[in-house]
């Protein structure tokens, strides 16, 4: 058996930096490209310290023309090239070839670090086949060479030099790495963020292959990132100004935040200039901050939806943000630092966001309620989704015409530019609507009498009702968080009822409907109402089509001045009455009708009135009616 002779002398001790090369995931997170770009952070990370301590204003990063070796400069103080005390060695050398060696472990030297394990230089010294460190400092320059972790000289004094600064030249070690070749695109990202994230700070990037030279340096910091990172991701913003907080008593925090129409939360964070994918403490204290703070100002100026519940993923739907710490002690996971663990950070931070995103809520009422209205549309959202997946299979309307409702009287026109979908009231109107229509680019839908009141029903009855289950299937474009604009299968969705009380009833049935299940339908103006005519007046051989009375009454005034013969004056009861060439005349035919575009003004005040007139709460309605009973004319009961 293997395990009979076990003894000491089958323990390994791996000296120096041997642990690094025999296993260097355990420092890097791995020898793929990921890894290799890793031991440039490791150098960068120590540069930008310089910088981030008021030390520093210039880094200089030299992809060499055979895009295997980099070189990175800084213009801070120098590393110590004295003896250090207990090693009798070089401070250069005790950095390059010791592990946890380095002046970040007490807080005289550097107030706060992102290199802070003391790993840094001398892993990316361990992995790689030369490594030349250049140091100026005390009116000299100063160079020691390495070779995969070991010097390969003593330090050597080039000669006099003005200013001062540290340059480090690597070359990865190809018996580590499968591939060495670094991405100048991943690099220059890098840098570009570094520039945000430290204001002054300045920033030059050279390609030696391609001659590219790249300068970055922004003097807003990261209220520039935010913009850049908003315009990538494409999508509107809900308000132009940005929440900005910025401190620096005892915990330094830099922070920028805006509300999009995106259905995800994209928020970046960093950690003394690190960037921390995996997040952590610090933006559990930021979401923390958030929710509080947004549902503070909702409760205080009485905005609650009625019907549905906020959740703390539906106030950060949508929200873009940068986050920048930078703290004496951080407490990473792992030397590849992407998670933070500092546990005292989520309600430091929760202490600083909360009070200041509330009083900017407060100082910014119309942007507070634009952000509101967002939140409460991505909890409708939710809510649908939810019972949508539920309910609704979702089979593309565009790819099959198997699966579109029977009573549907679909277009040719295979594309929805300039295809228009109508929903019609009732089967003798649709009768009419699909005889007078033009068939290559009008669909009519017919639904049978009223649809159900979506507001004061569960989601998962509106998914049952055949009628909404038929339109949601014939649009094509899913519900909810499903939704995709780009599946819609019509240019224009056109509610077409009668011209009376009952018809005003359906297409209000309807507009609740689109508005709680398929917003976007109307954010994007895809929603009209068709203006059929409630008379048909005949003076002489002329004939006029007024849509009310006043029209009505206006036209014959009109006409009596001309002494003309007396009018014939027609009521259509509905519009399954109207002839399918008149009903292509006055509202069909793109020419001649009058559409009416269904746009959300204000999505707080529509949300409430939509909620007060349609929804479970009688006495909302009666409180809406006494107030307003003195308006009301010629009651159609």
């Amino acid at each position: 058996m293997a395990s009979a002779n076990y003894t000491a002398k089958d323990i390994t001790v791996l000296e120096g930096l041997e642990p690094v090369r025999k296993r260097p995931g355990m420092y890097i997170g791995g020898v793929g490209t990921v890894g290799l770009h890793h031991l440039v952070w490791e150098v960068l990370d120590n540069a930008v310290d310089e910088a981030m301590n008021g030390y520093a204003s210039n880094i200089w990063v030299t992809l060499h023309a055979n895009g295997s070796s980099i070189t990175i400069e800084d213009d801070g103080r120098g590393i110590p090239i004295d003896k250090h005390p207990t090693s009798k060695k070089s401070a250069l050398e005790v950095i390059f070839t010791v592990l946890h060696a380095g002046g970040k472990f007490e807080h005289g030297s550097y107030k706060t670090a992102g290199g802070l394990h003391g790993v840094g230089a001398s892993v990316v010294n361990a992995l790689s086949k030369e490594l030349v460190a250049t140091v100026k400092r005390d009116g000299a320059q100063w160079e020691m060479r390495f070779k995969q972790g070991k010097a390969t000289g003593p330090l050597k004094k080039l000669g006099p030099a003005r200013g001062s600064g540290t340059t480090v030249y690597f070359h990865p070690d190809a018996a580590i790495f499968p591939k060495i070749e670094f991405d100048a695109g991943v690099v220059k990202a890098r840098l570009e963020v570094a520039s945000y994230l430290h204001k002054g700070l300045k920033v030059t990037f050279e390609d030696e292959a391609t001659k590219e030279k790249a300068v970055f340096e922004h003097s807003e910091g990261l209220v520039d990132y935010l913009q850049k990172i908003v315009g990538e991701r494409g999508a509107k913003r809900v308000h132009e100004a940005p929440f900005t907080l910025t401190k620096d008593d005892g915990l330094r925090l830099d922070l920028v935040l805006q509300w999009t129409e995106a259905t995800d939360e994209h928020i970046r964070s960093y950690v003394n200039g690190i960037p921390t994918g995996s997040g952590g403490t610090h933006e559990s204290g930021l979401r923390a901050g958030v929710g509080k703070a947004v549902r503070n100002f909702i409760d205080t100026h009485n905005l609650s939806p009625k019907g549905v519940t906020l959740t703390a993923e539906d106030i950060r739907e949508g929200l873009t943000g940068v986050l920048s710490v930078f703290i004496q002690e951080p407490q990473f996971q792992g030397q590849t630092k992407d998670r933070l663990n500092n546990p005292e950070l989520v309600s430091a931070i929760d202490g600083l966001v909360r009070p200041a995103l509330e009083h900017w809520l407060n100082h910014n009422i119309s942007v507070a309620e634009a952000i509101v209205a967002r939140i409460i549309l991505a909890a409708r959202a939710r809510e649908a989704s939810r019972a949508a997946q539920a309910e609704v299979s979702r089979k593309s309307a565009t790819s099959t015409r198997l699966n579109l409702p029977g009573k549907l009287s679909d277009c040719t026109n295979p594309t929805s530019e300039g295809s228009e979908l109508f929903v019609v009231e009732g089967d003798s109107a649709g009768g009419s609507a699909k005889q007078g229509r033009d068939r290559a680019r009008q669909a009519i839908l017919p639904l049978r009498g009223k649809v159900l009141n979506t507001e004061s029903a569960s989601l998962a009855k509106v998914l049952e009702n055949k009628e909404l289950s038929d339109l949601v299937t014939a649009l094509g474009c899913g519900l909810g968080k499903n939704f995709e604009l780009n599946r819609l299968r019509y240019g224009k969705v056109i509610i077409l009822a009668d011209a009376d009380s009952d018809g005003n009833h359906i297409a209000t049935l309807l507009l609740t409907f689109i508005y709680r299940h398929l917003p976007q339908l109307m954010t994007n103006g895809k929603v009209f109402l068709a203006q059929p005519p409630l008379y048909r007046i005949d003076i002489g051989k002329d004939t006029f089509w007024a849509l009310d009375d006043p029209q009505r009454d206006a036209i014959l005034k009109q006409h009596a001045k001309n002494g003309r013969g007396a009018p014939e004056i027609t009521r259509f009861k509905g519009l399954g009455e109207m002839m399918p060439k008149v009903l292509w005349e006055t509202t069909l035919n793109p020419r001649t009708r009058r559409l009416l575009r269904v746009e959300i003004g204000d999505q707080i005040v529509t949300d409430r009135v939509i909620n007060e007139l349609m929804g479970k709460d009688a006495s909302a309605r009666f409180r809406f009616i006494m107030e307003r009973a003195d308006q009301a004319e010629e009651l159609d009961v």
